[in-house]
């Protein structure tokens, strides 16, 4: 019996080593070895509990619980804090009582669970381009610390004044255009890998995307045969993954915005001081020429003057002959013009566009009026013709729009979607209340209420947070889940009256 309550007492080390960490492939091949060990000291355990049951030594009594069944084991669960509530059920319940049969049967869990993660690490490691893949991944910052990281740089002060910091700003902004268009790649990447592949490991690569450098490891299944995966100390599961991608995409929208608006500035601010510059330029050249006109140059002058006037006397006739090419210049001067009004009138709109959705959430009339704004700049800078000299200019602006016009459509989409569900959601509200009104005592009525009272629950509770009818939806939602109580409480009264009298 010592043997076997010093091998219980080593449980929760044991069972804490069947995880696999994905990462390193080096790491990878040691983990299988960790787990190879911890499944044969498992094994011994089990005959040893075999022994016992057969000599009856034991025979109907419940002993201690898996982790207290002597004080170190107790003090080390609560000292190191192993059972999350994502994992209990891989460690067992400190406050529920366990026989040796039915820790027979936890054993055999935890056997096969080392079995799954060896075929896994097998198939890593037979697999040389997820191996890649993944030694590639550990190199990279995971995805919240990347949106972190941009999110305080765009918390930045542009330096009006000074032309030479205005231009590392500048191209500051450039490079975190390129980031963010990353990182939409990559939220894209990760939640088709997650949520539309059907391979384990395909799903691992998009998990390998999320947490970069953090690295990863594969904790348990749970109940519903989710997979439970923990990072730096914190258990998520599948789901929970998505649901910070979901939030990361609502969130990026606004960092694009918000990096597009702090480039136009710095580069408005940039053209005003190398204007100052140029007309300060001109004017201490003219104070310089000014008092060297002489009294020879004056006369010079006159000459050319009467020598032009002459010319114009005698070739008239020739000027008749360029009206054509003069027309063309002039159309071109007016073409030049125009292109210039037009991306002035571009840029002037994009900043509207860009302050109006400034510091979310917003009504979805004001993202509406946003999505409008930056349409009439798109449609204005693709009017531009190439020719001009501000073409250049305006397809690279063009090309940031666009991108800005596209996020803002997801929000007005996302907006529309929540309205439609907190609307849904107050209708079946009334619906309820009605139906129970009308037939207090009915209980098929009682079980449609019920229902309805649920369906409004699940449509609040998708409203994302960052929507301007969140807040109404979190006010509203504890109502609805009271009143849903509620009637189940009745049901469930109502059941069990019926089954008593059943009964006598």
């Amino acid at each position: 019996m010592a043997n076997l309550e010093v091998l219980v007492s080593e449980l929760p080390t044991l069972i804490q080593s069947l995880k696999l960490t994905i990462g390193d492939s080096n790491q990878i091949t040691e983990q299988i070895i960790l787990i190879n060990n911890a499944q044969e000291q498992l094994r011994n355990l089990k005959k040893l509990i075999a022994q016992e049951l057969k000599f009856d030594r034991i025979k109907n009594s419940a002993i201690a619980t898996l982790f207290q069944i002597d004080t170190a084991a107790s003090l080390f669960v609560l000292n190191v804090g192993l059972v999350d509530p994502a994992i209990a059920e891989k460690f067992g319940h400190s406050e529920t009582k366990i026989s040796l049969t039915d820790l027979q049967s936890k054993i055999d869990g935890w056997i096969e669970w080392g079995y799954f993660l060896q075929a896994i690490a097998a198939d890593i490691l037979s697999d040389v381009q997820l191996v890649n893949q993944l030694n590639s991944d550990i190199n990279h910052l995971s995805l919240t610390a990347n949106f972190q990281v941009i999110a305080e740089s765009l918390k930045i002060n542009l330096d009006l004044g000074n032309s030479h910091i205005l231009q590392r700003q500048i191209q500051k902004f450039s490079n975190y255009q390129n980031d963010l268009l990353h990182l939409q790649q990559q939220l894209n990447y990760i939640f088709n890998a997650i949520k539309s592949s059907h391979s384990l490991l395909n799903i691992l690569l998009g998990v390998s995307a999320f947490y970069g450098k953090s690295s990863f490891a594969l904790e348990w299944l749970d109940d519903d045969h989710e997979l439970i995966i923990s990072s730096e100390g914190k258990f998520q599961e599948l789901t929970d993954i998505l649901n910070d991608c979901d939030f990361f995409q609502e969130q990026l929208p606004t960092l694009i915005i918000q990096n597009d608006t702090l480039r136009e500035q710095a580069e408005e601010a940039l053209k005003k001081i190398e204007q100052e510059s140029i007309k300060e330029a001109i004017i201490s050249q003219q104070v310089e020429v000014v008092p060297k006109f002489s009294t020879q140059k004056i006369v010079r002058s006159a000459l050319f003057i009467a020598s032009s006037l002459l010319i114009l006397g005698f070739g008239g006739w020739k000027i008749k002959e360029q009206i054509p090419q003069l027309q063309q210049m002039s159309l071109s001067l007016a073409q030049e013009g125009s292109a210039i009004a037009k991306f002035k009138s571009a840029q002037k709109i994009g900043m509207e566009a860009a302050s109006l959705v400034q510091n979310p959430p917003h009504p979805l009339n004001v993202w509406q009026q946003a999505q409008n704004k930056w349409q009439q700049a798109i449609i204005l800078l693709d009017s531009i013709p190439n020719e001009t000299s501000v073409s250049d200019l305006a397809k690279k602006k063009l090309a940031y729009y666009q991108i800005n016009s596209k996020y803002i459509s997801q929000r007005v989409l996302i907006e529309n979607k929540a309205i439609a569900n907190l609307e849904s959601a107050q209708k079946l509200a009334i619906e309820a209340n009605l139906l129970v009104q009308k037939s207090p005592h009915s209980r098929l009525i009682r079980q449609q209420a019920k229902d309805k009272w649920q369906q409004a629950i699940n449509l609040l509770e998708a409203i994302p947070e960052s929507t301007f009818v969140s807040i109404q939806a979190k006010e509203t939602l504890p109502i609805y889940k009271t009143n849903y109580a509620t009637i189940s409480q009745i049901i469930q009264k109502t059941i069990s009256l019926r089954y008593k009298k059943a009964r006598f």
